[in-house]
């Protein structure tokens, strides 16, 4: 089945998700995709256990064709962040530089071990055949909370400034961050790199800093260019270049994509916005980048809700991934009381920035993602079932109630 039939029909099918949703369930757009595509999933495998296997077949033929990892990693994350990125004032994000830099950075590495060793142990309770350094890499590409569910959420969240400022900065650049901990972790298990210090910290600065300076060069020579230039189809199409080429170009030179494209995103939202676009030009970025946002997110989420059909599930799976997904939601508190509490030594915070920051820090796609890319083998299936359980159940019960929290806290303290 050809590129342009896949695309199609996830398209197709994601916008009559969204259409049942908007009719029936009224739940967050992207939420609700991913809650009927999963339904419609766990349907199709009922029904194959009675023998009408056409269904699943077929689905599992279209769904399976998808490398939803090279989709996501190589292709749509770059968009998305870039989107997500526009919208983040960078002023507001530069007075909270040092909470969002110690969450992206500290907080991802303590949620990393924390989650390897609750893991280990209950994996060998179960008797789940699942080395250390499997757990390691588990617990890296869970640690990290996913921007793109994160910025999809607060659109409707009512977060004010400062908070929503921490968990959508936190969120663009702790991928980046979790991807460099991730490959570390993924060169030892899979390539039998050298464990050492000096090794990581090669690959983070040539990864993370040269990530974040390819990224600020890119940003800088579009906004000459934009500056020069009073057309918003010329404009529109310079900043999908830079997207598109920067993350391609960053990917080559084996620097991180992911922070590069934030960075470029953070330039032209704020500079190239202020000093560098007409009115007319302003409202039809907006509009375009919005649109790819919409777009990108229901097809992520309507393959997020079907990829189950993929996935093989047994008991001892399913009772490790019910526990993990508690701890992940205690190792992420541990590794934003640390730092916030630290913090508020030197500056005020909200009295409940904790436990909002714990709860809005949702699990997605990304995480998934990364599972995908482990090469196939006993392990891999075993933490790409548990990771696919903790980033639903993430989606769904943080997703819908992160409001309701926000509203709560925010009238105790009025």
């Amino acid at each position: 089945m050809s590129l342009l039939t896949i695309s199609s029909l996830l398209i197709t099918v994601s916008a009559l998700f969204a259409y049942v949703n908007y009719r029936t369930l009224k739940l967050p757009t992207t939420i609700g995709i991913m809650v009927i595509s999963l339904l419609f999933s766990v349907v199709l495998v009922v029904l194959g256990k009675f023998g009408l296997n056409s269904g699943v077949d077929y689905a599992r033929d279209i769904i399976g064709q998808i490398e939803f990892d090279e989709a996501l990693l190589n292709g749509m994350l770059a968009f998305l962040l870039f989107a997500g990125a526009m919208h983040i004032d960078l002023k507001e994000l530069l007075k909270y530089k040092w909470t969002i830099g110690i969450l992206a950075s500290f907080g991802v590495v303590l949620s990393t071990f924390l989650m390897a060793g609750a893991a280990y142990a209950m994996f060998a309770l179960l008797n789940i055949n699942m080395p250390f350094i499997y757990c390691l890499l588990f617990g890296s590409l869970i640690a990290p909370t996913d921007p793109v569910a994160v910025l999809g959420v607060l659109k409707t969240a009512g977060a004010s400034k400062d908070l929503e400022t921490k968990i959508a900065g936190e969120s663009l650049f702790n991928d980046g961050v979790a991807i460099v901990v991730f490959l570390s972790i993924f060169g030892i298990a899979i390539n039998g790199d050298p464990l050492s210090a000096q090794h990581i910290a090669v690959l983070f600065v040539q990864e993370a800093i040269g990530g974040a300076l390819f990224g600020f060069a890119a940003g800088w020579i579009v906004l000459r260019m934009l500056k020069d230039v009073d057309n918003y189809h010329v404009e529109i199409l310079l900043t999908l270049a830079l997207v598109a080429g920067g993350a391609t170009g960053a990917a080559a030179l084996h620097l991180s994509a992911p922070i590069a494209v934030v960075v470029a995103g953070l330039m032209i939202g704020n500079h190239g916005k202020r000093g560098a676009m007409s009115e007319t030009t302003l409202q039809h970025l907006d509009t375009f980048w919005e649109l790819v946002d919409e777009i990108l997110n229901a097809v992520l989420f309507l393959i997020i809700g079907l990829e189950v059909i993929l996935i093989t599930f047994n008991g001892p799976i399913w009772i490790a991934a019910l526990v993990l997904t508690v701890v992940a939601l205690a190792a992420r508190m541990f590794a934003v009381s640390i730092p916030v509490n630290l913090l508020k030594l030197r500056r005020d915070f909200h009295p409940h920035v904790i436990k909002i920051l714990t709860w809005g820090g949702l699990r997605g796609g990304i995480s998934v993602a990364l599972a995908l890319s482990i090469p196939a083998s006993e392990q891999r299936d075993v933490i790409v079932a548990i990771t696919y359980v903790i980033v639903v159940i993430s989606i769904v019960l943080q997703g819908l109630t992160i409001g309701k929290l926000i509203k709560a806290t925010s009238e105790t303290t009025k």
